[in-house]
């Protein structure tokens, strides 16, 4: 078999090299990675050549010039690393050693690759690739790690620069917080500004580098209360020199003071891979992951009896169980809920109890029967799982969605901004008690959906939504008692409406985690389930002994994965054409993205992927795929009834086809049949339609596409538009905004903000 010298251990922590003692050369970034790439393929290919006694001409100059691109390459990498040590003394030593390193194993690979003048294939006075592999083998690796070396110091000088950047933010923000005058305020803030610009840049490039997606969550969480906190920095401060007797306008500067500072001490320890004195980052473990192992573990019993204790497995539930009581001690999860999840709770322990008890005989003695019953115990404690994180899911997610729909129209917000120009008192502190009701609605909300989140990364942005609005919170009522005091003041007024809009961004960014937790939930994105053949036990099974996994041969494993393989390629080719349209609330476009989504579930089931666990799932999602379809084909219509152009029968005649596909994908999902062999036709017959379906979907969006263009630029004649090409212009204004705000946090708006700082006050 192939080998390569960078396999799991070659690059980043191969002992043989000599770089598993060096825990310091752990590849963290794509663009160290990618560079490595080219390396490992040319020495992968040196590596790997056949050996075979006659030898070409032809192959041994291929094999020559392979060594001899390696070490020119090596030799010209090494000149910019010795550069780089030049300039940075205090890693100059370990630089020079790994170039020298890389430049000797570059010029040995030259050598023992050195065999185009070679009229035997075997030399005794020349030592060559195929005299000595072995040497050939430690030269690779000799390279490999001494090149990672350099790019890894070399990575080094990029952590320094933002470890530079943020401490010559952290001394001007002292400086911010120390000013006793306008005046000085406004030329320091400039330059703090002019810093957090750079500190923007380095960060956000650095974000897009890195290879761990928990960790790029966990940046772009700190780079997004920056990004708030710079706006809020400017107005805090502004309204305590305006009113500097003034306790809670101090209270809330140092609210912001403090919140950056915590940010940025965090971008550092995720740039540096550290924590303060040692610590360990431990995050409590959350219901979806603690199940997904709890899983792993009972399924891995299939293959293993003895691989862990029955202690170990019970300890686990218990974990699982014992977080579950966020939800049913919860005063905001409804009674259906809790009472589910406690029937739920009680029957896992029911169905571990009778797992463990089979599992203790089948280690004793392993009987077909047993080992049936084992089969069966296994999928009872797994269905019981999978329904409690449902159960819990639900829970989180209709809390979510109900608090988001009842918070939409901020209310309490404009009522505080309202009591406080007034100066009324007594009003601002009941509408702050109210706003304080809430927060801790929302935050009870972002641990629950933090439980069923699905992956890391949402885990994280759960928690810094919780944190949002726990720091929020009080710095809103901080700002409105200032302005309840001072309700004359312009800067206070203007400084409570930041904070107000902070919140606001904050309830909007949870509706969109909603979608992605949900996406997740229904394998949109996320997990992926181990495949059990058709069909599959699930919901709609009671006779789970009944129901085993049923294996299909070869030729029909070999024929539903072609299948799925090309409904694949379809939707990504939907979703391309999708992507192209200005309007993305076009209800074509919309029809197209639901059964483009559709498509991509059934092409998941064919790998046992996704949230269609059975067939009857996959017959099911066919229906819908052919409801959606029929909605489709009448947008189609509708569009067409629109235009006067050459290509509309075209268009007509394409879309025409749509309405009887979907008619014979209906038939066939809602025939009745039984047997392996007919449920495998079905399902063979179903996905093949809806395939079909998608092709012309492929040739119908990019011929609507081009008629939109074309009728746009005056090339045809369009009816009077309909509301929803008024939505495309709107949101085809705003359809790339959060890309756009990703890139760096807020610098257009903090720049503007330098340069216009005369509108200050300054009486």
């Amino acid at each position: 078999m192939a080998t390569s010298p960078c396999s799991s251990s070659g690059v980043s922590s191969s002992s043989s090299s000599g770089l598993g003692a060096d825990a310091g050369l752990e590849i963290r970034t794509r663009s160290v990675e990618q560079t490595l790439v080219p390396l490992v393929s040319q020495i992968t290919t040196l590596i790997n050549h056949k050996d075979k006694p006659k030898r070409s001409d032809k192959t041994l100059q291929a094999i020559q010039r392979v060594g001899q691109a390696v070490n020119l390459a090596v030799g010209r990498f090494v000149t910019v690393g010795e550069a780089i040590a030049n300039e940075n003394h205090e890693l100059k030593e370990e630089m020079s050693v790994a170039c020298i390193e890389a430049r000797r194993a570059g010029e040995t690979i030259a050598q023992l690759t050195d065999v185009a003048s070679l009229d035997h294939p075997e030399s005794d006075s020349h030592i060559t690739i195929f005299t000595d592999k072995t040497g050939v083998v430690k030269a690779a690796r000799l390279l490999l790690s001494s090149v990672t070396k350099v790019l890894v110091l070399a990575d080094r000088i990029v952590i320094k620069q933002i470890i530079t950047s943020r401490n010559k933010v952290l001394a001007t923000m002292e400086q911010l917080e120390k000013v006793s005058s306008f005046q000085e305020f406004v030329q320091i803030f400039s330059q703090f500004g002019n810093e957090m610009v750079e500190f923007a840049h380095l960060t956000g490039d650095r974000q897009n580098d890195l290879k761990d997606e928990k960790k790029k969550a966990r940046m772009a969480a700190s780079r997004a209360v920056l990004e708030k906190c710079t706006m809020m920095l400017l107005t805090a401060s502004k309204t305590c020199l305006r009113h500097p007797d003034c306790e809670s306008a101090r209270i809330n500067k140092d609210g912001v003071f403090h919140r950056m500072r915590l940010a940025l001490e965090q971008v550092i320890e995720i740039v540096t891979d550290s924590r303060p004195n040692g610590e360990n980052e431990m995050a409590p473990i959350s219901i979806y992951s603690g199940i997904k192992e709890f899983k792993n573990k009972v399924e891995g019993l299939r293959e293993n009896l003895y691989f862990l204790s029955k202690e170990n497995l019970s300890t686990m539930l218990e974990v699982i169980l014992e977080h579950t009581e966020d939800f049913t001690d919860s005063a905001y999860t409804s009674h259906e809920h809790r009472e589910h999840i406690l029937e739920l709770s009680k029957q896992a322990k029911m169905e571990l109890e009778q797992l463990v008890s089979v599992w203790m005989q089948a280690q004793n003695q392993k009987t077909k029967d047993l080992m049936e019953d084992l089969e069966v115990a296994i999928l009872k404690t797994c269905q019981c799982m999978n329904e409690l994180k449902r159960e819990v899911h639900g829970a989180a997610t209709s809390l979510a969605a109900d608090l988001l729909k009842y918070h939409t129209d901020h209310m309490v917000l404009k009522a505080l901004k309202i009591t406080g120009v007034e100066g009324n008192l007594e009003a601002v502190a009941e509408y702050t008690c109210k706003l304080s009701e809430q927060k801790e609605q929302l935050v009870e909300m972002c641990r629950l959906l933090r439980h069923v989140s699905g992956t890391e990364p949402l885990e994280i942005t759960c928690i810094h939504a919780e944190d949002t609005f726990q720091v929020t919170g009080p710095q809103i009522i901080s700002a409105v008692e200032t302005l309840a005091l001072h309700p004359s003041s312009k800067i206070a007024k203007e400084n409570l409406e930041v904070f107000c809009e902070a919140w606001e961004s904050q309830l909007s960014d949870m509706s969109m985690l909603l979608r992605e937790i949900n996406d997740v939930f229904e394998g949109r994105r996320g997990e992926k389930r181990v495949y059990l053949s058709l069909p599959r036990p699930g919901k709609h099974n009671a006779n789970l002994k009944a129901l085993k996994p049923v294996k299909l041969d070869t030729e029909e494993q070999a024929k539903i994965a072609k299948l799925g393989l090309e409904l694949h390629l379809l939707t990504s080719e939907v979703d391309s054409e999708t992507e192209k349209w200005e309007d993305q609330e076009n209800e074509i476009v919309q029809h197209g993205q639901g059964m483009s989504s559709m498509a991509y579930s059934m092409y998941l089931f064919t790998r046992g992927e996704g949230l269609l666990k059975t067939t009857q799932d996959l017959f099911h999602q066919a229906e819908i795929f052919v409801t959606e379809g029929m909605k489709l084909a009448s947008a189609f219509q509708a569009f067409s009834d629109q235009i006067h152009d050459d290509d509309k029968p075209l268009l007509l005649l394409e879309a025409e086809k749509l309405i009887p596909m979907c008619k014979q994908l209906q038939i066939t999902a809602k025939a009745s049949v039984q047997g392996k062999s007919a449920i495998f036709t079905k399902v063979d017959a179903c996905i093949q339609k809806t395939r079909n379906v998608m092709t012309l979907l492929c040739q119908l969006l990019p011929l609507c596409s081009k008629l939109m263009r074309k009728n746009k630029a005056g090339n045809g004649y369009l009816k009077p538009a309909p509301p929803w090409r008024e939505d495309r212009i709107r949101a085809g204004t705003n359809a790339h905004a959060p890309e756009r705000r990703a890139e760096t946090f807020g610098i257009k708006s903090l720049e503007n903000h330098v340069t216009n700082m005369t509108f200050l006050e300054s009486k």
